[in-house]
């Protein structure tokens, strides 16, 4: 089980980047924008600068939805690997058989 305090703080950066998302998503694009003037661009850069660090979605980590692992995750699933096999070897996930040859 992982820390407590590492899974709160990455539900913190969670909650952050879905509040700032439609905000970070407009400044990126007036910053893509060529036909604006270099100081508007700029000036959009120092606005994206200020916005709070973990409110970017790259600082989010997937975690294991039961043990909190921050490693070795399946997307599909949401769980690590190893509670993954566990479960799969009680039988738990349909259709997903350990594999044997």
């Amino acid at each position: 089980m992982a820390k407590t305090s590492a899974i709160e703080r990455n539900l913190k950066r969670e909650r952050l980047a879905a509040k700032y998302r439609a905000k970070r998503e407009a400044l990126k694009a007036k910053i893509a924008d060529r036909s604006l003037s270099e100081e508007e661009r700029f000036a959009c850069v120092l606005k994206l600068a200020q916005l709070p660090r973990n409110s970017a979605f790259t600082r989010v980590h997937s975690r294991c939805e039961l043990t909190g692992r921050p490693r070795g995750n399946y997307r599909k699933f949401g769980l690590s690997r190893v509670v993954l096999r566990d479960l799969a070897s009680a039988g738990q996930i349909p259709g997903m058989v350990k594999s044997s040859w």
